[in-house]
């Protein structure tokens, strides 16, 4: 059995070690001036692209003061959103034990109470009656509501709420809503460039200059058949998968095979589309 959330502290979600990440634009400075001020921020992008290891990375150059002292890195609770996550799974809820009830901690209220930063990946995807729970946390207030339990909690100094989602999938049923949007700062992202793109690949997996920059441009060729039929293009992340395949001794061309042309989509046109791309650049 593992640990219930009520018995793991705060330093069990401090990141310890500097993660791997290449700045793009300001988004460093823009992230570090809204958590001075308080400001909830909203980041918007492709899968793939960098979101998720943008907050870590930031989780761990903030410093925060507690007391008398200051602190390397801010706590860092993630929560991956989903159409079934309850206001219960973020607040807390009572469970019975025996004859007795016992109220278990959620995520959002350990990140408030401690001065963590919670991090709500793909936002849209929580139902909207769930999000509406964050709104006295995204302004002046920063308050969270317990109601089962009649508390206010007021949100520590340290408290940075932070979002994610894909506007690529955005529609009329997956979409936030404008009084949440206008809560937040809004950081957009998109893929690397191909040299920016080509140094993560090479920093990421450990290959070869030659291999780290044939996979960037196979990203920025793929990229462009979304005008094609493809959904989304191929994400830094796969051809990341891609190298560390080709790093342990995959062909690359199968290795490409597995992890972008597969993974990307099933329609057979679609794909061949894409095998050809990769096999103009490795066949080179």
């Amino acid at each position: 059995m593992g640990q219930n959330f009520t018995q793991i502290q705060v330093e069990d979600f401090r990141i310890t070690e500097e993660p791997f990440y290449l700045p793009i634009a300001d988004e460093v400075a823009l992230f570090e001036s809204a958590y001075n001020q308080h400001l909830p921020v909203l980041i918007k992008g492709p899968t793939g692209c960098g979101k998720t290891r943008f907050v870590e990375y930031m989780s761990w150059r903030l410093h925060r003061h507690v007391g008398d002292r200051d602190e390397e890195g801010v706590p860092l609770v993630t929560i991956a959103c989903h159409e079934d996550l309850t206001a219960s799974d973020l607040v807390g809820r009572y469970l019975l034990e025996g004859e007795h009830t016992r109220w278990i901690e959620g995520p959002l209220s350990r990140a408030v109470k401690t001065g963590a930063i919670c991090y709500l990946d793909e936002i849209v995807e929580a139902r909207k009656d769930t999000t509406v729970l964050i709104h006295p946390l995204a302004d002046h207030r920063r308050q969270l509501p317990i109601e089962k339990r009649g508390e206010l909690l007021q949100a520590a100094d340290g408290f940075l709420l932070v979002m994610s989602f894909n506007p690529g999938y955005q529609s009329v049923l997956k979409d936030l809503k404008h009084s949440t949007r206008q809560r937040f700062i809004a950081i957009e992202f998109d893929y690397p460039t191909r040299v920016q793109e080509s140094e993560i690949i090479r920093m990421e997996s450990g290959c070869n200059g030659e291999i780290a920059q044939d996979l960037a441009k196979l990203g920025e060729k793929v990229r462009h058949l979304k005008s094609h039929g493809l959904a989304e293009g191929v994400s830094t992340r796969l051809l990341v998968y891609a190298a560390k395949l080709i790093v342990d001794g995959i062909h690359p061309l199968r290795a490409c095979m597995t992890s972008v042309v597969w993974s990307l989509t099933d329609d057979e046109e679609i794909q061949q589309a894409i095998n050809e791309v990769v096999c103009s650049i490795f066949e080179e």
